[in-house]
Parts: structure tokens; sequence; C-alpha cells
């Protein structure tokens, strides 16, 4: 009786082994972070050329992945830029071409004209030639803007296929709470629904800062109404450097999901202004250069520093292999201030030449992407949705044009084109069209048309619209059927404002 027992238990156990043993064990998948610095200029990152200070955690996605040496951003501004990511699609298609109008109360107004400087104990601060913006009044009465419910935003196509979801950082998106991240496919939200704010507190004297422009128009005193920090649509109390909470609530997302996929938009407010930086950081600085950049370059050191943090996390949970980061900016890096050098592209922030549009942007998906390889052909943050979905092997959204493509094939090789023969920008008066190595920039608020052949001019200097009269024809006809394509912006533009371009000064609608 005991051999028979023996002899069921063991034919059982083979059985058993030999049914385990055919079972595919369950793929996991990816997670997907998509870190989006703001205002980082295109030569920011040392990988691309800032020799003021390294960004040896930053350059080191290009290490273990991919950089793109010749990445846009899809708009030259904050909101319009972020609508465009994490919907894949021009915003320009949607109405959202402009600024989100600030809906601000009176405990966040600083329209009166205040100043608020903290710890100003490094020099004076000019505005180096920026002009006044023309300001219309009208652009501060309410308006109900953000991203139309029409659109499917990244967080709520990856929800729908099992992801869990959360932002931290900055919104920019919608003000009102039908705008809320929470209410755009986010299951968690921290940070803040405007522009920007203080990155620590008027009594933080571990903190160096000095006013910058906009602080005259629009920057508080205090954090208050968009300028609070939220937890979902609840102020809190932020007591930490800002960039350092940011990158600290990231973190302990990522370990509380680590056992599930999860979807993390951590979108930075580092290195847009205020000019607030710490004291630690500011002194690692190179001491001979302006105060002014070296608080510049002590905010990007301190990007980089958290970034390092968030990547050293995944690796201790185990989870860099089976994640993949991509990283970008909103837009271009701001030359206005003189802080930024973006050269040796023409313009920045604000405008359609390279500077303005041209940003740093790595992929790193171990195993996945190639590593330590360098991609020359055009890309566009509108890629990154197209790619996210890919590996997350999602179900696309249906009946919905996307402009962005799913870059892993481009880059391993396997799709020898290329991801982009033409990509187009418009805000206002303001556009351009990239197609193969030619560009057009028209501002017709200025009356006029430059065309480039960015393969022998990157930076833009030289204006062949004369040489080439039927190749300006051809990219005027192709963006114009672009702009068919597109609708009229839902709102209009709250500010133009006028800016040193080289040696010549162009208006630019935000």
């Amino acid at each position: 009786m005991k051999l028979v027992k023996i002899i069921s238990i063991l034919n059982f156990l083979i059985v058993a082994t030999s049914s385990f043993a055919q079972k595919k064990p369950v793929a996991t998948k990816p997670n997907i972070i998509v870190i989006c610095a703001d205002d980082l200029g295109w030569k920011e990152t040392s990988a691309f050329g800032n020799t003021r200070i390294k960004t040896p955690h930053i350059d080191s996605l290009g290490v273990r992945g991919t950089r793109f040496s010749q990445a846009y951003a899809c708009a030259p501004i904050c909101s319009p830029g972020r609508a465009g990511l994490l919907t894949g699609r021009y915003q320009n298609r949607f109405g959202f071409e402009f600024l989100t109008p600030e809906n601000l109360d009176d405990s966040s107004r600083s329209i009166s004209g205040k100043h608020r400087v903290v710890n100003n104990n490094v020099g004076n601060f000019t505005l180096n030639g920026m002009v006044e913006p023309d300001v219309d009044p009208e652009s501060f009465k309410p308006v109900h803007s953000g991203i139309p419910e029409t659109e499917i935003t990244l967080a709520e196509a990856l929800k729908d296929n099992g992801y869990a979801t959360a932002i931290i950082g900055k919104w920019h998106l919608g003000e009102d709470d039908a705008f809320n991240p929470t209410q755009n496919g986010f299951d968690y939200f921290y940070g803040c629904l405007g522009w920007g704010t203080m990155y620590a507190e008027e009594d933080d004297t571990t903190v160096i800062s000095k006013p910058r422009f906009f602080e005259r128009y629009l920057f508080p005193e205090t954090r208050a109404g968009i300028f609070n920090i939220v937890r979902n649509k609840d102020s809190v109390k932020e007591t930490k450097y800002l960039t350092d909470a940011f990158a600290d609530e990231a973190i302990k997302y990522i370990s509380t999901n680590k056992d599930k996929p999860f979807f993390l938009y951590l979108p930075f407010n580092a290195v847009h202004d205020p000019l607030q930086a710490k004291k630690e950081d500011f002194d690692a600085t190179p001491t001979d250069l302006d105060s002014s950049i070296r608080i510049q370059l002590a905010m990007t050191k301190n990007l980089d520093d958290n970034v390092g943090k968030v990547m050293a996390a995944l690796k201790s949970l185990h989870l860099d292999d089976n994640t993949i980061v991509f990283f970008t900016s909103d837009n271009g890096g701001p030359t206005y201030f003189k802080t930024v050098d973006n050269s040796p592209l023409k313009g920045g922030k604000l405008s359609h030449f390279e500077g303005g549009i041209r940003v740093s942007y790595f992929i790193q998906y171990p195993g996945k992407v190639p590593a330590g390889k360098v991609y020359d052909n055009p890309v566009s943050n509108l890629d990154i949705f197209s790619t996210a979905m890919a590996v997350a092997n999602a179900k696309m959204p249906d009946g919905r044009k996307l402009d962005g493509v799913n870059l892993i094939p481009y880059i391993n090789g396997t799709d020898t084109s290329k991801p982009h023969n033409i990509l187009c920008w418009r805000n206002g008066y303001s556009k351009a069209i990239r197609k193969g190595d030619w560009k057009l920039y028209i501002n017709e608020r200025k009356g006029v048309k430059y065309l480039y052949n960015l393969k022998d001019d990157a930076g833009e200097s030289t204006d062949l619209s004369k040489q080439f009269p039927d190749k300006l024809k051809e990219l005027q006809k192709d963006l114009s059927n672009w702009e068919a394509q597109m609708v009229a912006p839902m709102w209009k533009n709250v500010r133009n404002v006028l800016l040193p371009v080289g040696d010549d000064y162009f208006y630019f609608p935000i």
C-alpha cells in the first residue's frame, strides 16, 4: 500500500512538474517614466556640450540608452509643448496653441508690481535687452482653458491598459477642476497646477535667489492659488527645495507601485524661472561666472542630481531593466536672461528658431534600445506617446490621428527610413516647417520668411530664400497643407513679447 502511494505521488509530481515547465512565464509590462525638464536649453547637459558643469546622471541615460542629436519640442513654450507631448498629437489639432491663461485670484496675483527677492545677495540683475511684454488686460479675465475632453492623454491610454498612473511636478495644462490631472487619466498628482512656483520659501536661508522678469507680473510673494503645491486637489505645505521634493515623491511612488506596471510622468519645473538655487549647488559652480549664470547652472546641477536619485531608486528596486525612461524638455532654453547658452543654435524659448525648439533627448531601455548610440535623424516629443504605447503592447486609441511615431524600430535599425520627413510648428503669426534638411521660418507680424539648410547651417545664419525660390514655394505649400489640417486656437495669446535674436528683434506670441 505504501509502495502504491509512493508511486502515485511520484507520478503526480512528474506530471505537475512537466505541466509547470510547459507554462511560459507571464510577461511583465514595462514601467514607463517620462522626465520632462522645464526650459532646459539644448546644450545645458554636458552630453550635448555644456562645459561649465557636468550632468553625469542625465548623460548616463545616453550611455545606457540612446541620445538624439536632432530632437524637437512641438512648441517653443510650456503649455502647448506639454499638450503635444501627452497626446502624441500636434496641439494645434485641438486648438491648444498658446499658454493657458492664468486665472489668478487676489491671493495669487502679483500684477500690482510687488517684487519678491529672497536672500538677494549675489549682485544686480538686468533684463539683458528683453523688452517689456505687450500684455493684453483681457488676458487676465478667467478663461476655461486646458486639454479638451475630446483628447486622450498618455495617462488615460495606459490606464485603460492596466497601468497605475501618476504625475509629479508641473502640470500647466489647465487650472480648473475639469482640467485637473486626475480628470486626465492620472490616478495621483503631486505638484503645481500653474506655470511654476517658488523653489523655496522666503525664509529659507539655504537658498540663494534673484528676481526674474516674469516675476514682476505673475510671481506671488507666497505660494497661493495656482502657485500652491497640491496633492490631487488639496493644498499641502512643502518645505523642501522643490526639485528635491518632486524627486523624493517620485521615489516614494515608484517604491509603492513596484509590483505592478506604472506610468510616471515627472515634469520638473526646473530649470524655469524664478532663479533659486541651493547654496551648496551654487558653491559648486565656477566662481568666475556671473552670479545669475551660476544660479542657473546650480539649478541644472540639482536637476541632474535628482534624476540620479530616481534612477538609483529604480536600480535598487531591480526595476531598471524593465523600465523605459524618456528624458526631454518642454522647449528650448530662454536666452533672454543671458544665463543659457544655445550656441551655435539661433534664438531661444518663445521662438521657432532652432534654439527655441531643439531639446536634449534620451531614451533608456536596457536590452531594447541600443546603449551608447547617437541617433541623428529628427525626432519629436510627439513620439513619446506612440513609443510608450508600443513598448507597453497597449491598444492604441481608436479613431485618433497621431503625429508621433514609435521610435524603437528606427533606433534599432529595423526601419532605415526617417521617423519624420516633415515637422511643423505654429504659434499664431510665428511658424516654421522642417522638411529634410530644409527649414522655413515665417513671422507674419514682422513680415519675414527665412529659408535655411540646417545640414550646412545649423545656426540659421544664412537666408537662402532668394537663392532657392522653388524650395521656398515648396515648403510654403507644405506648411499651408499642414495648417489646413489644424484648427483655430481655443483662446487668444495672452502676450506678445519682443525679444532680441542675434542682431535683430522679433515679436513672439505666447
